[in-house]
């Protein structure tokens, strides 16, 4: 057994290829709060809930070591899940869907919470991201 007990996610690090882009995805439509900028790092710092999604430019002095930017046929990570309230499937769908964002069909997974709806959606860098409501309860 380990000496220590995780707590949580703290942060999550996304390398993207515009990050304007992905700060108007993030920022302005899922409503993550800008926490800090880092421009000589080319990194932005956004609120989700009690941890961070951190942005890095691929062209950026810390994006730079991470070798090539993720594209449609390689990436980084599957997907990562953001747990929402107030969580109505049609209406976020519809959101998401006028501003141009690609958006898969709802359906019930597990997660940290037990089973609950979600969707699948996918940013401007084609990360997939899990957008999840509360658990259905027994």
């Amino acid at each position: 057994m380990p000496a220590f007990t995780i707590l949580h996610i703290d942060h999550l690090v996304l390398r993207v290829g515009d990050l304007q882009r992905s700060l108007a995805f993030y920022h302005e439509l899922l409503g993550c709060p800008v926490r800090k900028r880092r421009d000589s790092l080319g990194m932005i710092h956004l609120g989700a809930g009690d941890g961070l999604i951190d942005l890095v430019a691929v062209d950026g002095p810390l994006g730079r070591q991470g070798g090539a930017q993720p594209g449609p046929s390689g990436h980084n990570v599957d997907h990562f899940c953001l747990r929402i309230e107030p969580f109505d499937e049609s209406a976020l769908s519809t959101l998401l869907r006028e501003a141009g964002v690609r958006v898969e069909a709802g359906e019930k997974r597990y997660g940290a919470e037990g089973e609950g709806v979600s969707l699948y959606c996918y940013d401007p860098d084609g990360n997939r991201v899990e957008l999840k409501g509360p658990p259905i309860q027994a």
